[in-house]
């Protein structure tokens, strides 16, 4: 693959390890041959390696395969997770998953990335429904602007949500970017 494909996302194999390039920046020196700036980030330890190319140079794509999956149970520091099809069990790292582990709930589907059938990543979805475990109660002042309290949600991670919202409702959360989205059902 030629360096002018690399983009954002794309996962590379460099000194005999695959990266995924968190950044790609282009820069058009006034002489000599354009430069490529990448931000790889290492898909098996989660270390940061800036790196420049020239252009024209080449690099090697790394080959990553997807397989549905559903995330079982947390054992130690490792997340089961069940292939679908084979119903064979695969243990991905916390330190693999970071921020991915506040959305995994007990038989969530995720797509799991494999590197020679290791697993290195998982793509979570867009949207989770989390219900909320403790909230503090609100104090209703007159004030202009809304609102917000903390509310611990049943994976452990806490959100700011709206003062009306109870212990025990079901709210949407964006995985994007960990905000409360809406509120789906209440307590009864």
């Amino acid at each position: 693959m030629q360096i002018e494909e690399v983009h954002k996302n794309t996962k590379l194999m460099y000194s005999g390890k695959p990266w995924n390039v968190d950044n790609a920046e282009f820069v058009k020196p006034g002489k000599g041959r354009a430069i490529y700036r990448l931000r790889l980030k290492n898909l098996l330890d989660g270390s940061v390696l800036d790196i420049t190319f020239h252009s024209g140079e080449k690099v090697d794509e790394a080959s990553i395969s997807n397989q549905e999956m559903q995330y079982l149970y947390k054992e130690t520091d490792h997340y089961v997770f069940m292939n679908t099809q084979s119903f064979e069990q695969t243990f991905v790292t916390e330190a693999q998953l970071g921020d991915k582990t506040h959305f995994l709930k007990e038989g969530t589907l995720v797509n799991v990335q494999l590197l020679d059938e290791r697993p290195i990543d998982i793509t979570i979805p867009t949207f989770v429904e989390l219900a909320v475990v403790e909230t503090g109660s609100s104090i209703k002042t007159a004030t202009v602007t809304a609102q917000n309290k903390a509310a611990k949600l049943e994976t452990g991670y806490s959100v700011d949500v709206p003062t009306f919202i109870k212990e025990g409702d079901v709210l949407k959360i964006d995985t994007r970017t960990g905000n409360y989205v809406e509120r789906l059902s209440t307590k009864k």
